[in-house]
């Protein structure tokens, strides 16, 4: 179920001022003088929405690497395959 605010519950034009707002504020912090180092992490903190954007614009490119990924893996060796399978068995 998407959250309250979620931008699967807006309309197109409330989504793009809802971006527009998040994209001013990101170029906000960017084109202040006083910022020496980019902090991502401020940002998706301190950004009004941008952290459940982010997330939601992840969990939908997930969807487009496990297909580029299983589409690569028929052009691999035998020897990257395996090698791919001790990786995953790694991280479980």
């Amino acid at each position: 179920m998407p959250k309250k605010n979620s931008s699967a519950t807006l309309d197109p034009e409330s989504k793009i001022l809802k971006l527009e707002r998040m994209l001013v504020a990101v170029l906000d912090y960017l084109s202040d003088d006083d910022v020496e180092e980019i902090d991502i992490e401020y940002l998706l903190t301190n950004t009004k929405h941008l952290r459940e954007w982010w997330d939601e614009y992840r969990e939908r490119n997930k969807k487009v690497v496990e297909d580029e990924i299983r589409e690569s893996l028929s052009k691999l060796t035998l020897e990257e395959l395996k090698s791919i399978r001790e990786q995953i068995k790694k991280k479980e």
